[in-house]
């Protein structure tokens, strides 16, 4: 039986994330055999007797696993979360942060580092004000009842650069020394204070969210048809636009509360999608989603090898995107 194109695709890429993966619990400051690894995770199902140290196991599952994963989540909710947007606002430009979510969750991790050495109550509000900014953007856009996709953009606009210069004041009052460093790495970005404990409250949501996204992904190849179409072909569109911009924004702010603010995935990754299968979003969707796990988890590796001090993700992430989307930006592809 011949396998469609699609799915030669899909599974061609599955068989890359993993390929990046074991690259990535391998590579480091300290080099771990495959083997090692195999070994080590196993022996959390089987008895085995140990012949590697008790710092290789430890830095396998209480170090390199726990930010393996959080990698996954996030690169492939970010890059779903693009894709369902763009589809969602008919716009390839639209990333997952148009709403304020980013810059809300940004203010709020700043606000927790600020009054509190609790990783906790950083990841809790960075989740709260990116929530808060997304309620604000959408009760500030249904004061016009005319363009409400328009008008729910401009007004996550304005809901973002509020937030922004909130968290610019946080850091021109915050200590020198301490506090306002912890805050600008912080916001570039990094998966380097991730636990196991962080992805047990956050796996279950980017989980539920990302199937609910990839459940309706139909509907949104109907809603990139125009309101007026989709409502002809029996779809309610304001139902349907709620559950993508809820479980959307329910990813970014998850995703901000436990590796700050990380650039450029939910644009770019959607367009690279595109590339491969069309604007199909019933391929697109799932293309997106394994592309930009394994995209961001082979940055995370770069990150933390490259030097002797991590580099912040968000800085390899805009000197990757920015280039690659100007050379799409000068193809100027039109039927995106």
């Amino acid at each position: 039986m011949t396998i469609p194109r699609q799915g030669r695709i899909r599974l061609v890429l599955s068989l890359l994330v993993i390929l990046v993966s074991i690259i990535s619990l391998m590579t480091g400051q300290m080099y771990i055999p495959p083997l090692t690894i195999i070994k080590i995770i196993a022996s959390n199902f089987i008895p085995l007797t140990p012949d590697w140290s008790p710092t290789v196991e430890s830095v396998i599952m209480n170090v390199r696993l726990p930010r393996l994963a959080a990698g996954l989540l996030v690169g492939a909710g970010l890059s779903i979360s693009g894709a369902s947007f763009q589809g969602l606002f008919r716009n390839p430009l639209v990333s997952p942060h148009i709403l304020g979510v980013a810059a809300g969750a940004g203010f709020g991790a700043a606000l927790g580092i600020l009054m509190s050495d609790s990783l906790v109550v950083i990841q809790i509000s960075a989740f709260l004000f990116g929530m808060i900014s997304v309620a604000a953007a959408y009760l500030l856009s249904r004061v016009y009842h005319t363009s409400p996709v328009l008008m729910l953009v401009l007004a996550g606009i304005i809901v973002g650069s509020l937030f922004s210069a909130l968290t610019s004041f946080l850091k021109y009052i915050a200590d020198p020394m301490n506090r306002m460093p912890a805050i600008v790495f912080w916001l570039m970005g990094s998966l380097n204070n991730v636990t196991g404990k962080d992805l047990l409250y956050v796996g279950p949501v980017f989980a539920a969210c990302i199937t609910a996204l990839l459940l309706i992904r139909w509907r949104i190849n109907v809603l990139s048809m125009g309101e007026e179409d989709a409502k002809a072909m029996g779809v309610n569109t304001e139902l349907t636009g709620a559950v993508i911009i809820v479980c959307a924004t329910v990813i970014t702010a998850a995703a901000v509360c436990i590796s700050g603010i990380i650039g450029w995935i939910g644009l770019v990754i959607p367009h690279i999608g595109r590339l491969l299968v069309g604007p199909d979003h019933r391929y697109l969707l799932p293309v997106s989603l394994l592309v930009g796990a394994g995209y961001l988890v082979a940055v995370d590796t770069i990150a933390r090898s490259i030097m002797v001090v991590e580099v912040p993700i968000g800085i390899l992430t805009a000197l990757i995107g920015a280039p690659f989307f100007a050379i799409l930006l000068r193809k100027n592809r039109p039927g995106w």
